[in-house]
């Protein structure tokens, strides 16, 4: 299991549809409106792997998410990286680190990945992954070093973040 956290609008759905565009089993609706995920959805990828689309915090968040997303990540011990996305044209929100300590709390594996890279220009990107760098190697544990920065519309990144997915849920073996 592999599950997507974030604010509402920062793109969970977006980026798990372009992710998987090649799996037509996994079949993800995306709505205009930001905080439309109210509850965990679950997506089977083949045989091989479970998706968590968890509700974004923040504006329109459910009243239970606290509850909600906590419980579930404390418990699943099946759960091999949970995915925080934060938005590349404003960055690591106060709402963000409130799901940075639930990781850090429960010593859960997980990576930040820059979502909307498609709307920030280069030298913003930029100071964006330079200062969420510096936050993830002076601020965190559990957080995996390397950022990944993604666009759902040019599809930027995605193969890229497609792998690691592969690797981290024993469906890419290096080895060979």
């Amino acid at each position: 299991i592999v599950c997507f956290i974030g604010r509402s609008n920062v793109g969970k759905s977006s980026l798990i549809k372009a992710l998987f565009s090649l799996a037509p089993e996994v079949e993800v609706r995306i709505s205009k409106t930001p905080g439309h995920t109210k509850k965990m959805n679950f997506f089977k990828v083949g045989k091989h792997f479970t998706v968590v689309d968890m509700p974004g915090y923040g504006y329109r968040a459910p009243e239970d998410f606290a509850d909600m997303v906590e419980t579930y990540l404390k418990e699943r011990s099946n759960l091999r990286r949970t995915f925080l996305l934060v938005d590349s044209v404003i960055g690591i929100q106060k709402t963000d680190n409130i799901a940075i300590e639930m990781c850090e709390e429960f010593a859960l594996p997980y990576v930040i990945v820059l979502t909307k890279i498609d709307k920030s220009s280069k030298g913003h990107l930029l100071k964006q992954v330079l200062e969420i760098q510096k936050f993830v190697n002076t601020k965190t544990q559990g957080c995996f070093p390397q950022l990944f920065a993604v666009s759902a519309v040019t599809f930027s990144g995605i193969h890229l973040l497609r792998c690691f997915i592969a690797n981290v849920t024993g469906n890419l073996d290096l080895t060979n």
